[in-house]
């Protein structure tokens, strides 16, 4: 009876992380939308060359976020407690803008103040793709 529970564990530990990469790839498919409608409403701050590169520019900012970004907002915290959060921002556009160093010429962002308004426009499109859209998709529409 035992061994029998331990395989049961063993498929559903399976389903689990099959599960979480679906859900870490309907995130970045989500973002990479996002990504391409900025760039469509901002052409001349926001380029991206096609949809392969979007979705490279999405994982690179993804893993820079992941790793890079703690690192500098805890770097921060005292420029942001004294701007009372304002300086925030600038550390997501150096995120989009390392972005555009490592990718060249298929992403590429200019400007520095249109810029800030292009990443906070992303993550405000972030989390209402987050919340209403993804979210609905990944619970089969059923809202608590």
């Amino acid at each position: 009876m035992q061994k029998q529970e331990i395989e049961t564990e063993k498929k559903w530990n399976k389903r689990e992380s099959i599960s979480k990469w679906l859900d870490t790839l309907i995130h970045l498919i989500g973002y990479t939308l996002v990504l391409i409608t900025v760039s469509m409403i901002f052409k001349k701050t926001v380029y991206v060359s096609n949809l392969f590169y979007g979705f490279l520019a999405i994982l690179i900012i993804c893993i820079l976020n992941k790793t890079i970004k703690p690192v500098l907002t805890w770097l921060t915290i005292p420029l942001t407690a004294m701007t009372l959060g304002l300086f925030y921002p600038l550390i997501n556009a150096f995120i989009l803008k390392l972005s555009d160093w490592i990718l060249g010429s298929h992403f590429n962002v200019k400007g520095i103040v249109m810029l800030i308004v292009v990443s906070i426009v992303i993550s405000i499109m972030n989390a209402i793709m987050d919340n209403w859209i993804i979210d609905g998709i990944l619970k089969g529409g059923k809202r608590k």
